[in-house]
């Protein structure tokens, strides 16, 4: 049995512990915001914080967070409302189809918490890893920006 914080609150899960972090959000807790992308961590559409620090949850094996904090998309929410970077998604309508948004907010989120002035340049080199195929990423990059200067 794993025991960890998802987005507040205490969560247990009897899957092996080998079963990648996703499949257990997805499958067994019912959290449908991080999306499955390419299963190789090769996309970042999987991205969770843990502890803080985002991690691949498609390759990361359940394990790896037992006793610690996990934060979807879900849980970046303040209280009922967006967070300022989720409502700036919103208002820079960064979101085409919405698959790699999830991945693209929590790796901006960690962006942020390092360094909450980037500039386009560093934003475009924190997100770089993330995959767009809608070709958003000129919109999700303006969206980090307008959080950070919301600050």
């Amino acid at each position: 049995m794993v025991q960890f914080s998802l987005n507040g609150q205490t969560v247990r899960s009897s899957a092996p512990n080998t079963t990648p972090l996703l499949n257990v959000l997805a499958n067994d807790l019912q959290v449908n915001g991080t999306k499955f992308g390419c299963g190789k961590a090769q996309c970042n559409a999987c991205l969770v914080m843990v502890d803080g620090n985002p991690i691949k949850s498609c390759v990361a094996p359940l394990s790896t967070v037992a006793g610690r904090t996990v934060t979807t998309l879900a849980g970046m929410k303040d209280g009922q409302k967006p967070s300022r970077l989720q409502q700036a998604f919103i208002d820079e309508q960064a979101a085409q189809c919405g698959y790699c948004t999830s991945g693209m907010i929590i790796q901006a989120q960690a962006l942020l918490d390092r360094n909450p002035r980037p500039t386009d340049a560093e934003v475009r080199t924190a997100l770089d890893g993330n995959l767009c195929r809608c070709g958003a990423h000129n919109r999700i990059v303006r969206a980090v920006l307008r959080a950070a200067k919301e600050a």
